[in-house]
């Protein structure tokens, strides 16, 4: 693509995004989503030269995939076949790196990044899915919006990624101004005291845990975060409807439905799907009524549960695990992501809770009604339907299959933590087993846990216990960029807990172990 191009496919680009009613946008999958998957995957097999190679080593002919059916059967891709096999270059549209305008990096279970690639138009397509939030459950087309960006900045995806995205948003015409402090916990609480009043609301975008840290630490100081109208944006990990309460209740919150919403994102592929007003609003009643959940979802723990649009990220699901296709610098046709979930249609969803005697969008519109949005210039006053209500399917997310575990929206895997147990002098006190889990105290916080096995003969003292943790803190800084960069300084250095060899709980003797637990 020479320049002269490059600059016309913006320019159309942005003024579609820029012209384009949100409305028209999320209804466009009614008639599309079928024709979208296949034009991709032709798109991608003809042009970019990783997936040409990918098919010709397992001898597919391009030619011969017509129909849904077909391409259903088609391999799926992932880091170990696909990424990671051919030269960064070839995985981009005619082998050119350079017509992607940024790059973003993620951490593998090494520490070594995987860079993922993009342009401009890849972002503006991943902005829908903030002006769903914007405009839906923030009302920012009428409200005057400070956004604060709290993820991490540099090459990690979240912070750049939603910046841009919030940008586009303001160009478009919602009154959001975006302000940048990234996971920086003193000049967050600066940037709100001495902005958020200039404002009619202020939302705070970060992981989950990190938010609630800088809520918790506001509080202690004697922030009044009511004053603010906060409003919050999230990625990264599952959280209870327990932690959104009592974070709604420590802000102020008036609409949990619509004060809140998190985004099921990936460094590979941007954002995928996001949570809705209608989305939460199942979620809640899911939560209450355990017995329905678990009808739903196969077992009783809850998952992340969002809406997604077809016609930008294509779901499928294949053995319990989840696949997606969407255009990005690295376009990607039937990824697995080693994601665990499912999805399940509009039409099945308002079924199936109706049949456990809940109407989710009457429930929504009570709620709405009883919000601070109810006011005579609303449109929730009139008989219309309220906002956040859109006839897309769910997916629902209950994490990694491949044992890692999500701190602060960083992957922890088993291996670093090994690292850190095969120091000298540590390795003779061990097995080498342990359990790695994320756990919340009383009050939701979250920390980081590691339950270490000890050897035969080893009692375990308080002294070696600081010590397996320093060390496993060293390695996990040294080898996990993401951890190094996403986790506050205080939250970083593990729980470690020694256990004989051998623990009922922990340690059974003759059974398969794990070493991570969600």
């Amino acid at each position: 693509m020479n320049g002269k191009s490059r600059q016309q496919q913006v320019i159309k680009a942005f003024e579609d995004f820029l012209s384009t009613p949100l409305e028209t946008v999320l209804q466009r999958h009614l008639n599309t989503q079928t024709s979208a998957a296949l034009s991709l995957f032709h798109d991608v097999a003809a042009n970019v030269p990783a997936y040409k190679a990918f098919l010709a080593e397992r001898e597919i002919n391009p030619a011969t995939i017509q129909s849904l059916e077909e391409f259903q059967k088609l391999p799926a891709i992932a880091k170990q076949n696909y990424i990671l096999r051919y030269p960064l270059p070839d995985l981009c549209r005619n082998g050119q790196l350079e017509a992607c305008d940024m790059i973003a990096a993620s951490s593998g279970s090494s520490g070594k990044p995987t860079f993922w690639p993009r342009f401009f138009t890849d972002e503006l397509q991943i902005a829908t899915r903030f002006e769903q939030i914007f405009h839906d459950s923030f009302y920012t087309d009428s409200r005057r919006t400070l956004a604060v960006i709290c993820f991490t900045l540099g090459t990690w995806v979240g912070g750049m990624f939603t910046t841009n995205c919030c940008r586009y948003l303001a160009s478009k015409g919602y009154l959001i101004t975006v302000i940048t402090p990234g996971n920086n916990k003193e000049e967050i609480l600066r940037v709100v005291q001495e902005l958020g009043s200039g404002f009619e609301q202020v939302v705070l975008l970060g992981y989950p845990p990190f938010l609630k840290d800088v809520i918790d630490t506001g509080i202690a100081r004697g922030v009044e975060w009511q004053q603010y109208q906060i409003k919050l944006v999230m990625a990264g990990e599952v959280f209870s409807e327990e932690w959104r309460s009592l974070v709604g209740e420590r802000v102020g919150s008036r609409n949990l439905c619509y004060d809140f919403a998190s985004l099921y994102g990936t460094a590979d592929a941007g954002v995928l799907g996001n949570e809705t007003p209608l989305s939460i609003c199942i979620r809640r009643f899911l939560a209450e009524n355990p017995d329905a959940a678990r009808a739903l979802f196969g077992e009783s723990r809850l998952p992340t549960l969002v809406q997604y649009d077809p016609c930008n990220r294509f779901f499928e699901v294949q053995d319990g695990g989840l696949l997606f296709s969407g255009d990005n610098g690295i376009p990607l046709v039937r990824y697995d992501i080693l994601d665990t979930g499912g999805i399940i249609s509009y039409d099945a969803m308002l079924q199936f809770l109706a049949e456990w005697g809940f109407d989710a969008v009457a429930a929504l519109q009570n709620e709405s009604h009883n919000s601070e949005f109810n006011t005579p210039n609303s449109a929730l006053s009139t008989q219309h339907s309220p906002r956040g209500i859109h006839q897309l399917p769910f997916v629902y997310v209950f994490g990694r299959s491949n044992f890692t575990v999500s701190y602060f929206g960083a992957n922890i895997y088993p291996e670093n933590v090994t690292v850190g147990l095969e120091q000298p002098v540590i390795q003779e006190w061990v097995t080498g087993k342990f359990v790695l889990q994320v756990i919340e105290d009383a009050d939701k916080n979250r920390f980081l846990s590691v339950v270490v096995e000890l050897a035969v003969g080893v009692e375990g003292s308080e002294e070696q216990r600081l010590a397996i943790a320093s060390s496993i803190l060293s390695q996990l800084l040294r080898l996990n960029s993401e951890f190094a960069n996403y986790v506050p300084v205080e939250y970083q250095t593990p729980q470690v807990a020694l256990a004989p060899m051998g623990d009922f709980e922990y340690f059974p003797i003759g059974v398969k172990h794990r070493y991570t637990r969600q």
